[in-house]
């Protein structure tokens, strides 16, 4: 019964006309896709070796209803199901998207030889593991990638988050994704405050805590010493660092002292004295000093502990002594007032640290200064 059944199958797909195509499929599904098709288990193993012949033979629309079987009833083919995931995408799409007997082995080789709407499909999935999440980063255009990144049941290891930060600063659209994920780490967060929006800052600084604990205090001192010890060229900088050390020493080194060297226009040494109080280099003071947004000197003075009174007077000092005398409107200084109010000491001192020794945070402004 079997053998004669098959051979009517192949039969049927060698024919052209509209009526054979419906027996064929009628029959594969009679047969073979409903529970309760009258072969057994033996006769399924023959039957889905010869189908897994006849599948590349027969036309697109049929292929199609078979697809279209196979997602209905989950019967298990892996076989032909992997060989259906790698047809044209309008055949696949179903299986790529849904199918679980599709393995980690069988969607990576579809991610690596097919197209990108194939990837496109599995980066929908539910449950994308580790390594085909790898598999869509590496192969995947941007448009595979943001996919990945919005689809939350995806799993994203350290290296590829890693790397998609780092590529979220030339490319913008994986910016908000990756900062919608729950799975970002807080460094990696605080990374990219230094290349995102206005409202996707204010996102970070709300929605990610880095721990001040994990930085050791001996690490900070010595990456502050390292500046002055390196031999800089620039005498008033330096002499600068020497001064506020000196002060920080005696006890004398306090932000009134600051704000008054700043309305002196003694720039260097606020930005150093700022440094050395909060426990950052010279380098990473000045770089949020220039950083015109505002919201990075907020986190600099909270972390400090300036109260709100004197972030006030040094953030007006600073803008004119930085934008030459402009003056910000009242509802930036408002907004800025109102981050400042909002951004807890911890957390301020773990943004500082994670800029201070991300290496990356130095590339990243070097690159707004290219730009800006």
């Amino acid at each position: 019964m079997v053998s004669k059944e098959l051979q009517d199958l192949l039969m049927l797909a060698r024919e052209k006309s509209s009526d054979a195509r419906n027996r064929l499929v009628e029959n594969i599904t009679d047969l073979f896709l409903t529970d309760h098709g009258r072969l057994s288990e033996h006769e399924r193993a023959l039957m889905s070796d010869i189908l897994g012949k006849l599948v590349t033979q027969v036309e697109k629309d049929i292929r199609k209803e078979l697809v279209n079987a196979l997602t209905v009833t989950g019967i298990e083919l892996p076989d032909i199901v992997t060989i259906l995931a790698s047809d044209e995408i309008e055949i696949a799409r179903p299986l790529l998207e849904k199918s679980v007997l599709l393995k980690d082995p069988d969607l990576i080789e579809i991610i690596r030889m097919r197209t990108d709407e194939h990837r496109m499909a599995i980066a929908m999935r539910e449950d994308v593991s580790e390594t085909v999440s790898n598999a869509l980063v590496e192969y995947g255009s941007e448009d595979v990638v943001e996919m990945l990144l919005n689809n939350h049941d995806s799993t994203l290891s350290k290296r590829a988050m890693e790397y998609l930060v780092a590529e979220s600063r030339r490319v913008d659209r994986f910016q908000e994704p990756l900062l919608g994920r729950t799975d970002l780490p807080d460094d990696l967060a605080y990374r990219m405050y230094w290349w995102v929006s206005a409202a996707l800052r204010k996102q970070i600084l709300n929605d990610y805590a880095v721990d001040p604990v994990i930085f050791e205090q001996a690490v900070k001192r010595a990456a502050n010493s390292a500046i002055i010890d390196q031999g800089d060229d620039q005498g008033a900088y330096v002499r600068a660092q020497r001064l506020v050390r000196k002060m920080m020493e005696n006890g004398e080194l306090t932000v009134q002292f600051l704000i008054n060297a700043l309305r002196q226009q003694r720039v260097a040494i606020f930005v150093a004295g700022m440094a050395e109080l909060s426990g950052v280099n010279f380098r990473t003071s000045w770089r949020i000093f220039s950083d015109k947004g505002g919201e990075s000197f907020a986190i600099l003075a909270k972390a400090v502990g300036v109260d709100r009174n004197q972030f006030t007077s040094i953030y007006l000092l600073v803008v004119q002594a930085r934008e030459g005398g402009a003056v910000k409107s009242p509802g930036v200084l408002k907004d800025i007032l109102a981050l400042f109010d909002k951004i807890t000491e911890a957390n301020a001192k773990g943004a500082l640290q994670v800029w201070q020794r991300d290496s990356a945070y130095q590339e990243a402004i070097e690159e707004l200064e290219k730009v800006g």
